[in-house]
């Protein structure tokens, strides 16, 4: 509950906050339980992020072109955390090809609206299907029965590594649903995917120069149904991370 005589809020739970021309509202951290600690424990942010921050993204490798794309994104999510929640799209979408860096700038922006006082929760993708589709089994836990809920209630959603699985009907319902939701909501919802989107000038299609045949690649509309992309595009701003080298391979040559 928010403190009765709370000057900031006057006992509702939200202050205002004016960002420029634009004007709105945030949760007033005089509730306990709306303690930047509190939020970040509840928020399961797994153990290889849990020291993801802004101020130890690299945005310095060795390449110029490569700085300068991951500086570009890296103000860019700043700026959104700065802004939320007066933003013209309550979301992020971080599209770049796989170790650039998407989860760790991901997460620092969830920190980053836990520090405001917003409640988050991160999810792997594949995981919450998997948790999901457990869930139907009447023998499970109320934690997996519960995981589709908590998808669609928390204020701010990461799901990492969108379209990481096999396409099949449920699929595409399920995850349709869930976006549906929270864009119907305004919830601010932040993604990272690695998959390519025609629309935005990707390559789908790559020549094998041995055999001189082609692949065919799924696209972000393949995995997730073109509802659903749709409904992202229109309430997520775009963060594309153009650099190419994979940094967890870094000392593997």
């Amino acid at each position: 509950m928010a403190e009765e005589n709370c000057r900031f809020c006057d006992g509702t739970g939200w202050r205002p906050v004016v960002r420029g021309e634009v004007s709105g509202v945030e949760r007033c951290l005089c509730n306990p339980s709306r303690g930047p600690a509190r939020l970040l424990e509840s928020a399961s942010i797994p153990p290889r992020f849990e020291q993801a921050t802004f101020d130890n993204f690299d945005t310095r490798p060795e390449n110029r072109i490569a700085n300068e794309a991951l500086s570009k994104v890296w103000v860019d999510a700043r700026a959104f955390v700065r802004q939320y929640p007066a933003v013209d799209k309550p979301g992020l979408i971080l599209m770049g090809l796989p170790g650039v860096g998407k989860t760790h700038l991901a997460v620092a922006v969830l920190k980053g609206l836990l520090d405001k006082g917003f409640q988050g929760l991160f999810f792997d993708y594949r995981n919450l299907l998997d948790r999901i589709m457990s869930g139907w089994n009447e023998s499970a836990g109320s934690s997996e029965r519960g995981a589709y809920q908590a998808v669609m209630d928390a204020e701010v959603l990461l799901l990492d590594d969108l379209g990481a699985h096999r396409v099949i009907e449920w699929v595409e319902d399920t995850i349709f649903s869930i976006i549906n939701h929270r864009y119907n909501e305004k919830k601010a919802t932040i993604v990272t995917t690695n998959l390519p989107d025609p629309d935005l000038g990707d390559v789908v299609a790559s020549k094998n120069p041995a055999s001189g045949k082609y692949s065919v690649h799924d696209t972000l509309a393949d995995r997730i149904g073109a509802r659903a992309r749709s409904r992202l595009f229109e309430m997520c701003r775009l963060v594309r991370i153009t650099a190419t080298e994979d940094y967890r391979l870094r000392g593997v040559r």
